[in-house]
């Protein structure tokens, strides 16, 4: 056997292994029920809840009449809707509602941007807790209850339970199942073992002052990862809410899940370039959480990853059995993590169908990797079917 060969094949095995141990390791312990209950609130907190929606006419006005089901005190919640680009028609129906409308229409859209304007044009009333909603988003009457009890408790940043609201094309059901083994490995299983959750980017709750003080930090399309890096950064714990749920419309077309996953590989990539060099600084001075989470963007995409170690699995077979098989017990390894997240109400004939697909969306994914460059920066919306 050349020993080039041997070498290479060792390298690139421990790579992928690793990333593979990291992910079965959570996997594991997303297991674990946790008996954390918070108890009833002991006071009403003043919430600012916030609807960036860019061109989200189809949806915003059904989410927001949702929201304002809630059983907290309608006395002691804003709901703000920052309409960018959105008809005259969509904010005459808004103002209709108990909401305040902002309207905005900037020469380069972002999140970013919506958000820190809303702040800054907020008024004079003073709230306890912000909360990012997506203009797709819906809740149960409950969600507000739930995330005082949280916040009262001591919380000061929270990530609840995002969950499908569609499961109604293969590639909706295939980015269901993506969510929520996310949910499990990089929120309830880092949780159970005592480290920070991952934002998404809605149905996230912050301190309002701390956001105030820093929203004016985070300028790119990757504002939940920059968010994340500034809690992470003063030691901030992310508290993950798995019983709060806010449900989600998921992407629909191949096109547009191709477009939405650019712009993720972009920002995980541009964000790691950012915080790399604190990996060493994160160790030291025990800040596990964060040290975690740059490890954690060194990840392959999950796809890619299952793609990759099939593949080298297969070719290696035609070269030398006894170096395959390792790659073979990889494979299954990823394939069992895998299977371990995934909840059983997403395990039926319809997920069955959309597995065919992965292959096409490794293929999307892989091309990405040769288009991500400055896609992290530029807004990309994404469609809505509703």
């Amino acid at each position: 056997m050349n020993v080039v060969f041997v070498y290479i094949d060792f390298i690139f095995f421990l790579l992928l292994a690793f990333s593979v141990c990291y992910l079965l390791i959570f996997a594991l312990a997303s297991l674990l029920r946790s008996n954390v209950k918070y108890p009833e609130s002991g006071r009403l907190y003043k919430i600012l809840v916030l609807f960036p929606a860019y061109k989200e006419d189809s949806v915003i006005v059904n989410s927001v009449e949702t929201f304002l089901n809630q059983e907290y005190p309608a006395t002691h919640y804003d709901v703000v809707v920052i309409s960018d680009r959105m008809t005259k028609e969509t904010n005459d129906k808004l103002r209709l509602l108990p909401v305040k409308v902002m309207e905005i229409n900037f020469e380069d859209s972002s999140k970013a941007r919506a958000l820190n304007y809303a702040i800054d044009n907020i008024g004079d009333s003073v709230y306890d807790i912000v909360i990012i909603m997506d203009a797709d988003n819906t809740t149960e009457a409950d969600f507000l209850v739930q995330i005082c009890k949280a916040y009262d408790s001591g919380a000061r940043a929270i990530q609840a339970h995002r969950v499908a609201k569609n499961l109604n094309t293969d590639t909706a059901i295939l980015d269901a199942v993506s969510e929520e083994i996310n949910n499990s490995i990089f929120r309830r299983g880092h949780v159970n073992l005592g480290l920070s959750s991952a934002l998404i980017g809605s149905g996230v709750a912050f301190d309002f002052k701390w956001f105030k003080e820093n929203v004016k930090k985070v300028s790119t399309a990757g504002e939940d990862k920059e968010l994340e890096i500034l809690l992470l950064k003063q030691r901030i714990f992310i508290e993950y809410m798995e019983e709060v749920k806010v449900f989600d419309e998921k992407t629909q077309k191949d096109a547009v899940f191709y477009r939405q996953r650019r712009r993720w590989q972009a920002t995980q990539f541009d964000t790691l370039k950012m915080v790399l060099k604190d990996l060493p600084g994160a160790i030291f001075s025990s800040n596990i959480s964060f040290a975690d989470k740059i490890v954690q963007w060194m990840l392959l995409p999950r796809v890619i990853l299952l793609g990759l170690t099939g593949i080298i699995a297969i070719f290696i077979s035609f070269v030398s059995i006894t170096y395959a098989v390792k790659w073979w017990i990889l494979l299954f390894l990823l394939i069992f993590t895998l299977a371990l997240s995934i909840p059983d109400y997403l395990v039926n004939r319809r997920f069955i169908s959309a597995i065919k697909k992965v292959p096409v969306l490794f293929g999307m994914m892989v091309l990405n990797l040769f288009k991500i460059r400055n896609a992290g920066r530029k807004f990309i919306h994404t469609e809505k079917n509703f």
